[in-house]
């Protein structure tokens, strides 16, 4: 009896390596022979991710709000640089920040400290961000994720419904490369495969962003993670202009590998339903009005002219 429960636990176990049971993917990763659960199918890896304050989002501009307690952020320990670990984890790359770089101001309401980094991307520089805005994906998304810094670790954090606070940046391709991703891009070579890292060193926070004069312009909102389990306990802060990278530099993402060998591409959740949330904007961002809407609004401005 013992050995036909051993052979049974045996084949269960064997099913659960083969099949993948369990575990989550992105879309770029389903096919007709693999088991892995697709973005759809989140919800059965956590029910969190079937909730009410799902990331990411689609912002559409001309209906945010504007608030003027958006106000301009202070960063603290950003342009220090520092050597930590890159790894590559099945599902992206990520860099942990080994010392203390803070976020505060823009109505956060709290001093948060920076944990870690990462990437989300398309396929060799095609559409790749998480967030769109008014329908348009960008080829990449950064996401710098903070903790409120009276939280020992990223998961008592995230049981708060604002222990986190994640900064979003966009990425467009530039004809020219950012010399500031030379040792990014170089040592993403030696993260290939799933599950390896490399040392990097002499990077800064800073150094990843735009400047401080071009972060003025961003839009605001309750969250959650974007990957299982889908916790919802970010505010979310995603800035409007984006940062330059040459295709080439775009494209290095996409050699890297998944968890199951596949190339790495395409790491980005499908936009989520608002629910009766509100997307908020700085003073500083833009509203993109529909044509349609620009040429009622400039024929009633040829009307009223010929008024006087």
């Amino acid at each position: 009896m013992r050995a036909h429960i051993s052979r049974l636990l045996l084949i269960a176990s064997v099913w659960s390596m083969c099949t993948g049971a369990g575990d989550w993917c992105y879309q770029s990763q389903v096919t007709c022979d693999s088991h892995c659960k697709g973005p759809e199918s989140w919800h059965e890896v956590h029910e969190d991710c079937m909730k009410n304050r799902q990331s990411p989002i689609n912002i559409v501009t001309r209906k945010t709000k504007l608030d003027h307690k958006l106000t301009p952020f202070a960063f603290q320990g950003y342009q220090q640089a520092f050597s930590s670990t890159l790894k590559n984890n099945g599902h992206s790359v990520k860099v942990s920040v080994p010392h203390l770089a803070t976020v505060s101001g823009g109505n956060l309401g709290a001093k948060y400290k920076a944990v870690q980094f990462h990437f989300h991307w398309g396929d060799k520089g095609g559409p790749g961000s998480e967030h769109t805005i008014d329908g348009e994906q960008y080829p990449m998304e950064l996401h710098i994720v903070h903790m409120r810094e009276n939280f020992k670790s990223l998961e008592e954090a995230l049981k708060d419904p604002t222990g986190v606070a994640v900064l979003g940046y966009f990425y467009e391709e530039s004809k020219s490369a950012n010399k500031k991703y030379d040792g990014l891009i170089q040592a993403l070579t030696k993260v290939e495969s799933a599950n390896s890292n490399t040392t990097i060193s002499g990077i800064s926070l800073s150094n990843l962003i735009t400047s401080e004069k071009n972060m003025t312009k961003y839009y605001r909102y309750e969250g959650s993670l974007t990957t299982p389990y889908c916790t919802e306990a970010v505010v979310w802060t995603v800035f409007e202009i984006p940062i330059p990278l040459s295709k080439e530099q775009l494209s290095a993402f996409s050699s890297l590998k998944f968890l199951d060998g596949k190339p790495m591409t395409k790491t980005f959740r499908p936009v989520q339903p608002y629910k009766g949330r509100t997307v908020y904007r700085s003073g500083s961002a833009v509203v993109m009005l529909s044509f349609s809407l620009f040429l009622v609004c400039v024929c009633i401005a040829l009307g009223l002219s010929q008024l006087y």
